[in-house]
């Protein structure tokens, strides 16, 4: 597939959105600071059989060249052994997104409604540049019914199958650009 080909040859993320090709680099170290901490609280508290990975996409419903690599993604322990390279949409328990610096509004939005179009049951969505974050449920019809935002400093309370809550006041915000 091109996205690979270009992945490893660039080392830049590839997605394929809605048709398009999505390249971002590799995140920052605030980026994947924010990403080991939610891991960290995830794995502390995860509900048996399920786990947390990184660096795994989720295929779109009824378009096999569809998909998005979240910065984690919580699934069934069982995709350890799996061969396959996409995930069902059905199988992921959450998915969290950590928002770049560079990251535009448009794009933001574009990618929460594709969460919502493959039924992904919860999106929670991490802004390092104004240290705010958005917690997405119950997808239907494209779009996420349920949805709590906050700031950091204040918990997240997650759904079933967790029911804990995350801390945010941990989390690292972006610094002014240089």
């Amino acid at each position: 597939m091109v996205a690979e080909q270009i992945e490893r040859a660039t080392g830049l993320r590839v997605e394929i959105l809605g048709g398009s090709l999505v390249m971002s680099p590799t995140p920052r170290g605030k980026h994947a600071g924010t990403i080991r901490r939610l891991r960290q609280q995830l794995e502390a508290r995860m509900p048996q059989g399920l786990a947390a990975y990184e660096v795994s996409s989720i295929s779109m419903p009824d378009d096999e060249d569809d998909y998005c690599t979240p910065d984690l993604v919580v699934l069934p322990e069982a995709w350890d052994e799996d061969d396959e390279w996409l995930i069902e949409p059905g199988d992921v328990e959450l998915a969290v997104e950590v928002i770049s610096k560079s990251e535009k509004a448009q794009q933001i939005t574009d990618i929460n409604g594709w969460y919502a179009v493959a039924g992904v049951r919860v999106l929670l969505v991490v802004d390092p540049r104004f240290g705010k974050w958005a917690l997405y449920t119950y997808p239907k019809d494209g779009k996420y019914h349920g949805a709590v935002d906050g700031s950091y400093g204040d918990s997240i309370r997650l759904p079933e199958p967790f029911e804990f809550p995350l801390d945010t006041g941990c989390l690292p915000r972006y610094g002014e650009a240089t």
